[in-house]
């Protein structure tokens, strides 16, 4: 009997265990990644029967984890899909955790700008803009401005050649109503002025443009939209640190040369690069100068936890000789600038429902404009214009000294892991505190100078809703500012995927957005003493709202994707300058600031993007703009007047790329169309000069690949030789070359 019952036990026991093989653990969890190993957010996966049959779905947490408590009988598997990702069917148990992706032909991103959390495109009902690292890398840029300047929505504007000021406008604002960042660092100055005329673009890994108001996520300045730069972090390639070299040379002696290293030692990564750029530009006294160097290093303090501090200086000596189109250069003016920007930041994700971030950040950036020679009178002259009056140069030492401190809190919890009825909800709490400081002016006349400091408090709330096919993204935020008070500006976004399908006529996703953004006075036109441009301390902060809806289609499994949107902004007490008549007294005209433009701003953007076969990659863009001033305080002015449209802001303008790589050879083709727009000389030319002409130009940059290590590179911008003025009077370069080498050990 007992012989027996030994039998019996193992024969028990052995029929449990092949239950227990027969059914797949209790709990089914994993991780989705990219191909360079980035985790994937809310991406669905779903647990399916032997049959094919639905068990449950999920999507994955902002890691790119998910988990399944569940059994399933063998056979079984997950499929896991996103769009712009080829979708892929594993089966269990699972031999590797973590399941890689490979990206459509067409692929998506994973966007953080947009809703301040890592989102799939996809899934984002805003209006964005993603350069990769992929497309920087071919073009081969100087500066970021010529990156940007394709992107549609987005007018460029640069006054004459490198280093000389560069504006940028989005969906019809002013020049001051966009946020920048560089990784997560506010770097606008008070009052949102920036200019990227020596911001280059080394070192990047991608750019998020994000365009519509995002005030409720990013407070003042961001009344049109965001652009947020990231740089390089060290990836984990092999055992030993990578190290990279290039130097290129070419036309109007100009020289780029740089150095950059990067690698992960276990929980520690780090990238680091320098730079320099020296060319003479075209013409006399224009030449330009900058070094740029940075670093970006994370430490894992723990298996949840991180640790990271960016750095990056940039100091940069432009020469600045003014509208040479109409007379001689002004000799002996130059910009000197030296921008500091630093932030440390700590990551925490412990749990898989509730993620922290805590962030300082510092930034200042020192302007100096200075012209030490007093040139002879001269009358501006140009096509035939003739100037009303001379011009008269004079000595001046201008100082702008901006600093800021910023400190950053956010929270995101997770709730629901999107298998449910109720979907998956994301909750996220941010608070910012900023202290602006700065001096403005010139030194040698005290009463002229402007100092000021202020400090800016802002509160976020967003709800993040997936629900099946439908993504909501709501929030609202209450800014104290330290100009003009309390305000609040809401933000709400919607993308809703019609069709799922990858055939020949592909997923469909609907869009709408609606927002509100604000932006803070600059310290001159708060604070400034100087009776002639006096400062109001009363100021209210501009204002704009805006609607924009769209709709984006892939064709032919993710081979293409074309999108339309429309959108409509208003902006309202815009500040603008007024003359206040002469004091006799003080034999001075007297001028401040009041809130009294108004404007408006519609149209259309169409992007085309395609992938036909493979190494080729297609995209075009086209924008219309039909803008107008309202309300103006010169009201009959011809440029400036009610019923005109915006300065600097063409009706029409598009752009073409074309990437193509084949076997040891990557070429790349950027086409840019910018149409009239209004303008000004500002010289007094009569007949006076109100718009600007129309222009195209055509850049081609190559890399050859002559080794694993060693590459041929070239640039031809301005391939046609096109002569034209971004802004009057300011000449653009002509055709520019530079050829050289890259090296990566």
């Amino acid at each position: 009997m007992r012989f027996h019952g030994v039998v019996f036990s193992i024969t028990f026991a052995a029929a449990l265990g092949a239950v227990a093989w027969a059914q797949i653990s209790s709990t089914i969890s994993g991780a989705v990644l990219d191909p360079n190993h980035a985790y994937i957010p809310r991406a669905t996966v779903r647990l399916l029967s032997a049959d094919s049959a639905e068990v449950a779905r999920t999507l994955t947490d902002q890691q790119g984890r998910f988990r399944f408590a569940h059994t399933c009988a063998a056979g079984c598997s997950l499929e896991i899909q996103l769009s712009g990702f080829q979708a892929k069917r594993v089966v269990l148990p699972l031999a590797n955790p973590e399941i890689q992706l490979d990206v459509a032909r067409i692929q998506e991103e994973v966007n953080v700008t947009a809703n301040r959390t890592e989102t799939p495109t996809g899934q984002i009902g805003s209006s964005t803009s993603t350069i990769s690292g992929e497309e920087i890398s071919p073009r081969q840029p100087l500066v970021v401005s010529d990156l940007l300047g394709v992107v549609p929505g987005v007018t460029v504007n640069r006054s004459g050649g490198l280093g000389a000021i560069t504006s940028l406008f989005i969906r019809g604002g002013d020049s001051d109503h966009t946020k920048v960042l560089l990784d997560g660092v506010p770097i606008n100055e008070p009052g949102g002025a920036f200019d990227f005329s020596n911001l280059t673009s080394d070192d990047l890994e991608r750019v998020e443009i994000v365009r519509g108001p995002q005030s409720a996520l990013f407070g003042s300045d961001a009344m049109t939209g965001v652009v947020q730069f990231f740089t390089r972090r060290g990836q984990a390639e092999d055992q030993r640190p990578h190290l990279r070299l290039n130097f290129d040379a070419g036309k109007y002696n100009t020289f780029k040369g740089g150095a950059g290293v990067e690698g992960q030692f276990q929980k520690f990564d780090c990238a680091g690069y320098w730079s320099r750029i020296d060319t003479d530009n075209q013409g006399p006294d224009a030449d330009f100068r900058d070094s740029t160097g940075g670093a970006n290093l994370g430490l894992g303090l723990g298996k949840h936890t991180q640790l990271r501090w960016v750095i990056r200086g940039d100091s940069s000596h432009a020469s600045t000789p003014g509208q040479t189109a109409f007379g001689p250069p002004d000799t002996g003016a130059f910009l000197s600038r030296a921008d500091g920007y630093s932030s440390l930041a700590v990551k925490d994700h412990s749990t898989s429902f509730w993620d922290q971030r805590l962030m300082y950040t510092y930034e200042r950036s020192r302007q100096v404009s200075r012209d030490e020679i007093e040139d002879a009178p001269f009358t501006p002259v140009f096509d035939g214009h003739v100037g009303q009056f001379a011009l008269f140069d004079f000595v001046f030492d201008f100082v702008n000294d901006t600093r800021r401190h910023h400190l950053d809190y956010q929270s995101d919890m997770t709730l629901g892991s999107g298998g449910q009825d109720w979907g998956q909800h994301i909750l996220t709490f941010a608070f910012d505190w900023d202290r602006e400081e700065g001096f403005i002016g010139d030194p040698s006349f005290p009463s002229g100078a402007t100092s000021a400091e202020r400090n800016n408090f802002g509160g976020t709330f967003q709800h993040q809703a997936v629900l099946g096919r439908l993504f909501l993204s709501n929030g609202v935020r209450v800014e104290q500012n330290g100009s003009f008070g309390r305000a609040l500006v809401p933000r709400s976004s919607a993308a809703f995927l019609l069709r799922q399908r990858t055939g020949t006529l592909g997923a469909t996703k609907l869009k709408f957005n609606f927002g509100m953004g604000i932006k803070e006075p600059s310290f001159t036109e708060s604070f400034s003493p100087e009776p002639s441009f006096l400062g109001n301390p009363n100021l209210r902060p501009e204002r704009s709202r805006s609607f924009d809806f769209g709709i984006e289609q892939r064709f032919w499994g993710d081979l293409a994707k074309v999108e339309l949107n429309w959108f409509d902004n208003r902006f309202r007490d815009l500040i603008q300058f007024e003359s206040l008549g002469f004091d006799p007294a003080t034999q001075m005209f007297l001028g401040s600031f009041f809130n009294v433009n108004r404007t408006k701003a519609n149209g259309a953007e169409i992007i085309v993007e395609s992938a036909p076969v493979a190494g080729l990659r297609l995209t075009a863009a086209y924008t219309y703009l039909n803008s107008r001033i309202l309300e103006s305080s010169t009201p009959s002015d011809p440029v400036f007047g009610v019923g005109q449209s915006l300065q600097r802001r063409p009706r029409h303008s598009g752009s073409l790329g074309i990437i193509w790589n084949w076997r040891h050879l990557t070429l790349n083709s950027t086409t840019r169309y910018v149409g009239r727009r209004v303008d000004s000389d500002f010289v007094g030319l009569n007949p006076p000069l109100t718009s600007a002409a129309p222009y195209s130009k055509w850049d081609l940059a190559w890399t050859y690949r002559i080794t694993k290590q060693l590459s041929y590179i070239g640039v031809i911008d301005n391939i046609l030789d096109r002569s034209y003025m971004e802004a009057l009077g300011f000449p653009a370069l002509r055709m520019t070359y530079r050829t050289g080498l890259r090296f990566r050990f």
